[in-house]
């Protein structure tokens, strides 16, 4: 019993420190993560120097074994722990390896060598044991430091709305604007100093071989450095007048699909570093029709939080939207916007006697939490009833509150509870390939932005039953 008690003040203490923490950054504002994903397709790699020379490996004393094996090989223990890995998980953290600068050139589904010497690299950089395997501890601490600078340049994935099927991760602090072509969409910079731009050729009865060599001399600008055609994909780069450039293609079905990166050479500090994350981040042949659905009609959850029909959700639903509708209750308007936190206020037109969220006065009681949502139409056969996830905390992010759960696609703006069943936080919107991660607003950061809107929210105590009456489905039209 005695155990159990001290458990239990254990789980209470680090909870209020979390919130404590979180409460203490509201005050400062926060960009919105949008952090990387990487893309399963191989792109080539640059030729090797010919001039370069080797010299033969002194001849061993006796045979390598797993613990004697050269630290660029990769051990069978290793191999077999990263085959055990998740896929998206053994490319996230590739991903975040070229954010922290100790990884160049594609992510390796398969996490070879190179891969396995970037986590050496980063393991020596923060004096941790070489191992060439990452302890949670080390992983959380990778996935922070990135984190920061992710945050820093307004990393984002989107899609092509020129070519569906088409997404891409792009620096939108870096790259605000954006127009579409004829043959893709281009991302740039108030003074053209910084462009990201999508493309595609039909090739039929043409070789990719005519296209490679087309474009090292289109524009006639161009200056090649570096080119590499493999298989059904190559790369170029080098210098286009004053600017650095670099073109990725790939192949499928008689129809070229690419990505330019142009840049001023002052930004090449800045920018250089962020080239492979985004050509990994590209993925030219996704599924166009599910694509183009997801552009048009986005489903998500938000929370009642007055009768007169205001609901708070994620900024990141809201935005762009033609039409705003909250299933079951009709159209809605935009009332006001956090864009520190990512949260907006909904207004439901004509709404009234609805069940508001209880707020609670107090500190969440454990660090267990149980997550309520709606998840998308597709995720339960066209129903959209309330349905529920467990999750657990990890440690806090500047104003959110990091989970070790990723619920089903359309839980962004639903309820986080804790053991008790008392409101602690809104599910924030989230588009990392990180599995198993995501993160909550806290209720004093909503409660804050509602002060502000001059919406006074209900306090007290409540149960889960209840609360689930006060989540609703909010989908997002756009033309």
């Amino acid at each position: 019993m005695r155990n159990k008690t001290l458990c239990r003040l254990a789980s209470v203490a680090i909870m209020m420190a979390l919130i404590s923490q979180s409460q203490a950054q509201n005050a400062a504002p926060l960009p919105q993560q949008k952090p990387a994903a990487a893309a399963t397709t191989p792109l080539p790699q640059p030729a090797p120097n010919k001039k370069a020379t080797t010299r033969p490996a002194p001849k061993a004393d006796k045979p390598e074994t797993a613990e004697s094996a050269p630290a660029s090989a990769v051990t069978p223990a290793q191999r077999e722990a990263y085959a055990a890995m998740a896929l998206p998980e053994r490319l996230a953290i590739q991903s975040d390896l070229i954010w922290s600068g100790d990884l160049t050139g594609a992510a390796d589904p398969e996490f070879g060598e190179r891969a396995v010497a970037a986590v050496r690299a980063f393991q020596r950089r923060n004096k941790f044991e070489e191992t060439g395997l990452l302890t949670p501890e080390q992983r959380q601490r990778l996935a922070t430091a990135t984190r920061t600078k992710k945050d820093y340049v307004g990393w984002k994935l989107v899609e092509d709305e020129a070519t569906p099927g088409v997404r891409l991760g792009i620096p939108s602090k870096l790259a605000p604007r954006s127009q579409q072509s004829a043959t893709g969409t281009r991302w740039f910079s108030a003074h053209g100093e910084f462009q990201i731009e999508t493309f595609r050729e039909k090739m039929a009865g043409a070789a990719l071989q005519d296209l490679f060599a087309d474009l090292k001399k289109k524009p006639a600008s161009r200056r090649v450095e570096v080119a590499s055609l493999q298989g059904n994909s190559f790369l170029i780069s080098g210098l286009q007048g004053l600017k650095r450039f670099h073109v990725y293609v790939f192949l499928k079905d008689y129809e070229a699909r690419g990505i330019t990166i142009l840049y001023d050479q002052a930004m090449e500090g800045i920018v250089r570093p962020m080239v492979d994350t985004m050509a990994n981040a590209f993925v030219p042949f996704g599924d166009a029709a599910s694509a183009s659905t997801a552009r048009k009609v986005q489903y998500g959850s938000g929370i009642v939080v007055t009768p007169s029909g205001h609901v708070v959700t994620n900024r990141q639903l809201a935005d762009t939207c033609d039409t705003i509708v909250v299933a079951g209750l009709g159209r809605a308007d935009r009332v006001a916007n956090d864009d520190a936190t990512g949260m907006t206020l909904l207004q439901v037109n004509g709404a009234s006697r609805l069940k508001p969220i209880v707020f609670s006065s107090e500190a969440p009681k454990s660090a267990e939490l149980t997550l309520l949502g709606i998840a998308a139409p597709e995720a339960q056969a066209g129903a959209r009833d309330v349905t529920s996830t467990q999750a657990k905390l990890r440690g806090v992010n500047g104003a959110r509150v990091m989970m070790d759960a990723r619920p089903a696609r359309g839980f962004a703006g639903g309820g986080a509870f804790d053991g008790q069943g008392q409101f602690v936080g809104m599910i924030a919107a989230t588009s990392t390939p990180e599995p198993d991660q995501t993160a909550f607003i806290p209720t004093s950061s909503i409660r804050k932005f509602l002060d502000g809107a001059g919406v006074r929210p209900a306090i007290g105590s409540t149960a889960l039953d209840a609360a689930k009456q006060s989540i609703v489905r909010v989908v997002c039209v756009r033309k």
